[in-house]
């Protein structure tokens, strides 16, 4: 029988990660021998493609930038097409250390979705002002639509088992911050479990943030609409996905 790592897709969505993806693909090689890596070119306009496959991963390169998102339902496609049970996605940009992968795939044992959480007792990440808002107020609404607690549902660090696979090559929305709220909430619609786990977050080692203190108030209002169109999305746009 295969191990859950050589059941496992490493999917690494990434946008003009030339200076960062190459040692995280190492890193990952390194520490979870057996998964396979899917670096997700998102539209790069740089080096992604070339340096991540001379690290070792497999690359799929998107002919413009989808968003993370769209470069995860590309993941979750391949996944499928490829018999793979189980999807973690790393963020090319060095945060997230791969040594915790076998904690969140762990978790799948009685999960459907782990999130690798930065606010669960573990490390010292932490953000203010209305960032830091705009966090408690989606972990306290998603915490009660998953009928768990969550305290990191913005976390792009995370593992999908096999129903979520199925689902999210389908249904994984686009759409900013689409990817991590609306994602949840799509899977709580179909009766997924969730649940989180502590991981430490470290410093980018390359690219350039998405937030800064400058879009920390948009941000806040951002959130709240994604998370109001996530909420009343009618649940008949699944197609199906209730049936997985």
């Amino acid at each position: 029988m295969p191990t859950t790592l050589e059941q496992t897709l490493i999917v690494m969505p990434a946008f003009n990660e030339e200076a960062s993806v190459g040692a995280v693909v190492r890193e990952v090689l390194e520490k979870l021998p057996g998964a396979a890596i899917l670096v997700v070119d998102d539209g790069s306009t740089d080096n992604t493609t070339s340096v991540a496959r001379t690290a070792g991963a497999l690359v799929v390169t998107l002919p413009f930038n989808l968003g993370v998102g769209g470069a995860m339902r590309t993941g979750f496609k391949y996944a499928l097409a490829n018999g793979y049970l189980n999807v973690v996605q790393i963020d090319a940009d060095g945060q997230h250390d791969p040594a915790n992968v076998p904690k969140l795939l762990a978790a799948l044992d009685t999960a459907d979705v782990v999130i690798g959480a930065r606010f669960a007792g573990e490390g010292d990440y932490s953000v203010r002002g209305p960032r830091q808002w705009a966090m408690k107020f989606l972990a306290a609404m998603l915490s009660r639509t998953a009928r768990t607690k969550l305290t990191d549902t913005t976390s792009g660090f995370r593992a999908s088992g096999p129903r979520c696979v199925r689902l999210f090559a389908a249904h994984y929305p686009a759409e900013y911050l689409g990817d991590t709220i609306e994602a949840l909430v799509i899977a709580a619609r179909v009766k997924c479990v969730i649940r989180q786990v502590p991981v430490t977050m470290r410093a980018r080692s390359g690219g350039v943030p998405s937030h800064n203190p400058f879009k920390a108030t948009a941000y806040l209002g951002r959130v709240s609409i994604a998370l109001i169109f996530a909420l009343i999305r009618p649940a008949s746009t699944l197609n199906g996905a209730w049936e997985l």
